[in-house]
């Protein structure tokens, strides 16, 4: 395969970062196209866990390409932190590459995420606060800067100081919030520059070079599906499309020929509403719930996340918007505490059936879940290797969650380390 697309498919945390540490031996490049340090990929490499915010998860394979693309947010200082932890883990950085393009998150743009969630009180939105929205909104309005920008300070000052006549007057009278210089950003910013120069290239070209060399690319998704801007639930903390992978710089006829496979978890994690399937823990006393057995809390923020039964209406709905070809499921080793196992098969929204996800947002916020009850195995399956290996209540659910999506399970992870995965038909 000339390359493969690597998404999410419910509100992220699906337990991707493991997938593509998995599978990235396979492949020359490994290229992160979305997304900010707002998301969080953990690798589990024997006694050893990362967390991975900026760099794709190809970076544990030397000799793996690993490139952060234009449709990516950078922020310079935690990029260099983590290749200063890889470099310290004697973990090459040397085939890292950063797009020139990709834009940068500004100190303005962190304060800004913050005072904007601030403000919307109740109807926050639940954002990192990594200033990723901004920087997006800014790169949009064609007023963002740049990597390529960095790099000459001429250049960096002219455009700093640009932005900063539009952006003070909001800090200071909007949200009496401190303004800066560009002096004051130029101090911390440039030196971080110099660092990281000899990252940053024409990602497109280069990209473009190696599918003209018959070199493979994964392609590594850093949100999901229902965090799109035009496909989502429309309330999330970032400006992105699931599909930005189509504007990497590649040519649009090598695309069509390109896997995608889909990551879905074992049941539902979100920190957005709505969310039909979460499960209501202060009025449960049904023993331990899904977020403690699982540890649900969010690399990036460390916040509890909202968990839910499986929802095989999004798992459809990911399916066909994405057209998958394979999904990787995970943390299937997480329900084996429990004695039976509920999936979502459809909606009542209103008195109205809904095998998919209702178009419009008012269906969606009212949807309630329509279970359909399967028996748990309530045993270890983290040894498990081969899919015969595991208990027939669990082949029987991996099987039910199949076919609701509509698409082969080739994945099935069994734990967190990147050997707990049973690889089927892939």
């Amino acid at each position: 395969m000339p390359s493969t697309v690597l998404v999410g498919t419910q509100w992220g945390d699906e337990g991707k970062g493991k997938i593509c540490d998995l599978i990235a031996p396979e492949f020359d490049c490994v290229v992160r196209y979305q997304g900010g340090n707002n998301a969080g990929h953990t690798i589990v490499v024997g006694d050893k866990k990362y967390g991975l915010h900026q760099v794709p998860s190809g970076i544990m394979y030397p000799e793996c390409i690993s490139v952060i693309g234009n449709g990516c947010v950078v922020n310079p200082a935690v990029l260099l932190e983590e290749i200063d932890m890889f470099e310290g883990d004697g973990i090459s950085t040397a085939n890292l590459k950063v797009s020139g393009n990709a834009h940068v998150i500004m100190p303005y743009h962190i304060d800004l995420d913050g005072a904007y969630e601030e403000l919307l009180g109740k109807n926050s939105i639940g954002t990192t606060k990594r200033g990723i929205g901004p920087c997006y909104q800014d790169k949009m309005a064609r007023i963002g800067i740049r990597m390529q920008d960095l790099l000459d300070e001429e250049t960096f000052r002219s455009r700093l100081s640009a932005v900063l006549d539009r952006v003070n007057p909001q800090l200071e009278r909007i949200f009496n919030l401190p303004t800066y210089t560009v002096d004051q950003i130029s101090e911390t910013y440039l030196p971080m520059a110099e660092r990281l120069r000899p990252y940053i290239c024409e990602t497109g070209l280069l990209l473009n070079d190696l599918v003209e060399q018959g070199k493979t690319i994964l392609f590594e998704g850093a949100q999901a599906t229902l965090l799109d801007i035009d496909h989502g639930t429309y309330v999330c903390d970032l400006v992105q499309l699931h599909r930005w992978w189509c504007r990497d710089g590649l040519r649009r006829g090598h695309e069509e020929r390109r896997p995608r496979a889909g990551y879905h978890e074992a049941y539902i994690t979100a920190w957005l509403r709505p969310m039909p399937t979460e499960l209501d823990y202060e009025t449960s006393q049904e023993g331990r719930t899904l977020t403690e057995v699982g540890y649900e809390y969010g690399v990036t923020t460390g916040r509890r996340r909202r968990c839910g039964w499986f929802d095989g209406v999004i798992a459809r709905y990911a399916t066909r918007v994405n057209g998958l070809t394979d999904i990787a499921l995970t943390k299937l080793d997480v329900l084996s505490e429990f004695d039976t196992i509920k999936v979502c098969v459809a909606y009542d929204c209103d008195g109205v059936r809904y095998t998919s996800v209702p178009e419009h947002a008012a269906a969606f916020a009212s949807a309630v879940p329509v279970y359909e009850e399967l028996p748990g195995w309530k045993c270890d399956i983290t040894g498990c290797r081969t899919f015969d290996e595991l208990p027939q209540a669990a082949r029987d659910y991996v099987a039910y969650i199949e076919k609701l999506a509509g698409c082969k399970i080739s994945f099935v992870a069994v734990g967190p380390d990147r050997e707990q995965t049973i690889v089927r038909d892939w």
